[in-house]
C-alpha cells in the first residue's frame, strides 16, 4: 500500500460512523496504530452516536444513553473529524467536507449509510416523520406527546415499522396506531412466531392493514393505492431505504440502488483502494446479496480493518463470509419474539417470545458497547471475526 510522501504514513480515511463505521475504525485503530506508519481518521456529520435500534424508544419520548462518538475512540489514538461528507474524488484519493475543508486519504473506508426512503412517494418528505436521527426520533416524541387523542399511520410493516408500531402503541395507548404494508408483519418468520407477533400487536391496539399500497401521504391522511384514504394526524415512515448519490457522483462502480458494488473482499470493484461496508455496500454471498442490519454491518466493518491491515503487512486480504444469525423484534418494553435463522436468513423452528425474547432483545442491543471496549484492548493478534452472524475471538 502506498503512503503519503511527506509524512510517510498510510492514511485511512472512514466516512460514517454508523454500526459499521464504528466497528472499522475502532479496530483499525486498535489495530493500526500500533504502528507508527498508519493514520486512522473518521468522519460523521455529528458527535453523536446514532443507536439505530433504539430510535423507536427514542420516538416515544424514552430516554435512551447519549453515546459520544470521540468518547467511544478514546484510547484509540484515530482522530475524530465532524462534517458533512459532500464530494468524495476516488481517483485523486480526497473528501470534501462542509464545501471547504480536503482530507487526502490513501485508503477510503466508504460507510455512509442508508436512510428511509421519502422520495419514492408523493407526500413523504412534506408530511411524514422518520428515524433516520435521534433528531427525527426527537421529533416525532414531540408530536406524539402533544396529540393527546388520535390515529398515528405507521408506513412500512418491516420490523422498523412493526417495532414503532408496537412501541407508540404501548407507551400512548389513547392513540389509534395503524401499521400499513405490503406484506403481513412477521412475514419472514416461520408460522408460530409470525403468530405470536401478530397476537401482540392486536393485544397492544395496533390496527394492521397488509397488502396494501401507499399512493401519497396528506397533511391528514394516507390515501392508498386505489383511493381508500386512512386518517392520520401523524405519519411514521417505515417504508424502504435509500443511499447517498455521493458514491455513484465519484465514479465508483455501484449497483441499481446507488450501493458499492463490493469484491469478496469488500473492496470497490472500479477502486480496489476503496472498501465499502455496511448499508453502503452490495456484498454477494453464496445465498446471495447481504441486507442491512446491525448484525451484518459490524462484521463487514471489522473484516475491512482486518483487510486493510493484511494489506499494509504484504499479504492478500481474506473473503468476507457471513451467516445470518437470528431476527430479535421488540413489542414493547416487556414483550419480543426472537425468530432464530439459518445463515442465509431463512427461519429455522426455534424462537424465543415473550419477558425471555425481551432479554434477549436487549442483550443484543447494548452488544455492540462491550464488543467495541473489547477491540479498544485486544492483543495486536487478535480480532473479532465474523462467523454465522456472531462476533467470536479469533487470530488472523
Amino acid at each position: 500500500m502506498t503512503k503519503n510522501r511527506e509524512t510517510g504514513t498510510h492514511r485511512v480515511l472512514i466516512l460514517g460512523a454508523g454500526y459499521a463505521g464504528m466497528a472499522a475504525a475502532i479496530q483499525l485503530a486498535a489495530r493500526g496504530t500500533r504502528r507508527e506508519d498508519v493514520q486512522v481518521t473518521l468522519v460523521n456529520a455529528q458527535e453523536r452516536f446514532t443507536e439505530r435500534l433504539r430510535l423507536h424508544m427514542s420516538a416515544t419520548g424514552q430516554r435512551v444513553a447519549e453515546l459520544s462518538i470521540p468518547e467511544l475512540l478514546e484510547g484509540t489514538g484515530a482522530r475524530f473529524v465532524r462534517g458533512w461528507v459532500t464530494a468524495v474524488d476516488a481517483d485523486a484519493k480526497l473528501v470534501r467536507i462542509d464545501d471547504d475543508r480536503v482530507l487526502h486519504y490513501d485508503t477510503l473506508v466508504y460507510g455512509l449509510g442508508s436512510v428511509a426512503d421519502t422520495a419514492a412517494v408523493p407526500g413523504v418528505e412534506d408530511h411524514a416523520y422518520t428515524l433516520n436521527s435521534p433528531q427525527d426520533a426527537e421529533l416525532l416524541a414531540d408530536r406524539l406527546a402533544r396529540l393527546g387523542r388520535g390515529t398515528v399511520v405507521v408506513g412500512g410493516s418491516g420490523l422498523t415499522g412493526v417495532e414503532s408500531a408496537a412501541e407508540i402503541a404501548e407507551q400512548y395507548p389513547e392513540l389509534d396506531v395503524v401499521l400499513l404494508g405490503r406484506q403481513e408483519p412477521g412475514a419472514a418468520m416461520s408460522p408460530k412466531p409470525r403468530a405470536y407477533l401478530q397476537a401482540a400487536l392486536a393485544r397492544l391496539g395496533v390496527r394492521v392493514l397488509s397488502g396494501v399500497e401507499v399512493a401519497k401521504v396528506l397533511p391528514d391522511a394516507v390515501q392508498l393505492v386505489g383511493g381508500e384514504l386512512v386518517a392520520a394526524d401523524a405519519v411514521l415512515w417505515t417504508s424502504g431505504t435509500r443511499v447517498s448519490p455521493l458514491a455513484a457522483a465519484a465514479g465508483l462502480t455501484v449497483d441499481e440502488r446507488g450501493r458499492v458494488v463490493t469484491d469478496a473482499a469488500l473492496r470497490s470493484v472500479s477502486h480496489p483502494d476503496v472498501y465499502a461496508v455496511g448499508d453502503a455496500a452490495t456484498i454477494r454471498q453464496g445465498y446471495g446479496v447481504m441486507h442491512g442490519t446491525c448484525q451484518g454491518g459490524m462484521p463487514t466493518g471489522v473484516h475491512a480493518a482486518v483487510s486493510i491491515v493484511r494489506t499494509l503487512d504484504g499479504r492478500r486480504p481474506k473473503p468476507f463470509r457471513f451467516g445470518y444469525y437470528h431476527t430479535p423484534v421488540s413489542l414493547g418494553r416487556n414483550d419480543a419474539v426472537v425468530q432464530f435463522t439459518h445463515p442465509d436468513d431463512s427461519p429455522r423452528r426455534v424462537y424465543l417470545t415473550g419477558r425471555m425474547a425481551a432479554r434477549y432483545k436487549e442483550t443484543v442491543t447494548a452488544s455492540p458497547w462491550p464488543t467495541y471496549g473489547r477491540m479498544k484492548k485486544m492483543p495486536a493478534s487478535g480480532a473479532f471475526w465474523p462467523r454465522g452472524g456472531r462476533f467470536t475471538r479469533g487470530v488472523r
